[in-house]
């Protein structure tokens, strides 16, 4: 995971568990009754349990869709690099042959001149 995706993660992490917090200390100072402020708080820990599932399910998302476009980036690009390679490969290669033939041509010439 990126750095700016561990910041992130760590910065929800952080507004979760102050949300937590504060809701928790909220409900201990109100004045009702211990049952239904027990109630209360663990509604809201569902409620924050709930939250922190989606939140996750959508950063979850958000990574492997990176990953998959980063995957098909490589992909394409290591591609392009060896479609460009062995083109380069075919290119110097057919000059090769081409130049070993005329300098073969030249040295059968020079061997029929000294021959005679």
């Amino acid at each position: 995971m990126s750095k700016n995706g561990k910041n992130t993660a760590g910065i929800l992490a952080g507004l979760l568990a102050g949300a937590a917090a504060g809701v928790i200390l909220g409900m201990l100072y109100a004045p009702e009754e211990g049952k239904e402020t027990r109630k209360k708080i663990k509604d809201k820990a569902d409620d924050l349990k709930d939250q922190a599932k989606n939140k996750y399910g959508e950063v979850s998302e958000k990574v492997k869709d990176q990953y998959s476009n980063i995957s098909s980036t490589f992909k394409e690009t290591a591609n392009s690099v060896a479609h460009t390679v062995k083109d380069g490969y075919d290119k110097y290669k057919d000059q090769i042959v081409s130049k070993t033939a005329d300098v073969v041509k030249d040295v059968e010439a020079e061997l029929n001149d000294l021959k005679k």
